[in-house]
C-alpha cells in the first residue's frame, strides 16, 4: 500500500472509530512500524486534518457537534465531580488548558466522555505520575467541551454553575 493511500485509510479508520485508536494498533492493522504511523499522522495534520492525540490513542475532532469552552475553578478533590457533570449530560471533555503567566497557553488532550474514562484519568493522576495542569494556576483552567446540541451544553453549564465550579 502506497503512503498516501495508507494515510487516507488511517484517517478513515480513526474517523469511524468509536474510541481512541492507539498507534500500535494502527501499526498492526497497516503492517508498518509505529514510527511510520506517527509520521503519517503528522502529515495528515499538516494537511489540516484535525487528529488529536490522547493518552489512549488518536481521535478525530468532530466539527459537526456543538462546542463550548468552559472557564472553571476548583480543587483537585472536585476534578471527579466536574468531569462527571460533563459526561453525565452527554458531553465530551476534549481537552484542558491553562493560561500560564510565563509559558502562555498550556493544553492537554483529554477526550473523556464516560464515567469509566473519568475513573481511569483520576487513577493516573492519583498514582503520582503527574499533576493536573490546574496545579500551575491554583485551580483555574478551561475545558473545550463537545456535545450533540447547544441545549446539552447549556445543561452542563448550569450544572457546573450550581456545583460552584464554573468561573465567572
Amino acid at each position: 500500500m502506497a503512503g498516501e493511500e495508507r494515510r487516507q485509510e488511517i484517517l478513515k479508520y480513526i474517523e469511524e472509530s468509536e474510541k481512541p485508536v492507539s498507534g500500535q494498533k494502527l501499526a498492526e492493522i497497516f503492517h508498518v512500524s509505529r514510527q511510520v504511523i506517527v509520521q503519517d499522522i503528522a502529515l495528515l495534520r499538516a494537511g489540516d486534518r484535525e487528529i488529536l492525540s490522547t493518552n489512549r490513542g488518536y481521535v478525530y475532532k468532530d466539527e459537526k457537534k456543538a462546542v463550548r469552552i468552559f472557564r472553571v475553578f476548583h480543587s483537585d478533590e472536585q476534578i471527579e465531580e466536574e468531569l462527571n457533570i460533563i459526561v453525565d449530560w452527554g458531553g465530551r471533555a476534549a481537552d484542558v488548558f491553562v493560561e500560564h503567566e510565563v509559558y502562555g497557553e498550556l493544553r492537554a488532550a483529554l477526550n473523556i466522555s464516560s464515567r469509566m474514562q473519568v475513573r481511569k484519568f483520576l487513577e493516573e493522576i492519583r498514582s503520582g505520575k503527574s499533576r493536573p495542569l490546574t496545579s500551575l494556576t491554583s485551580g483555574y483552567h478551561c475545558h473545550t467541551v463537545y456535545a450533540d446540541s447547544e441545549e446539552i451544553l447549556d445543561r452542563i453549564q448550569g450544572s457546573l454553575k450550581k456545583a460552584g465550579i464554573l468561573s465567572v
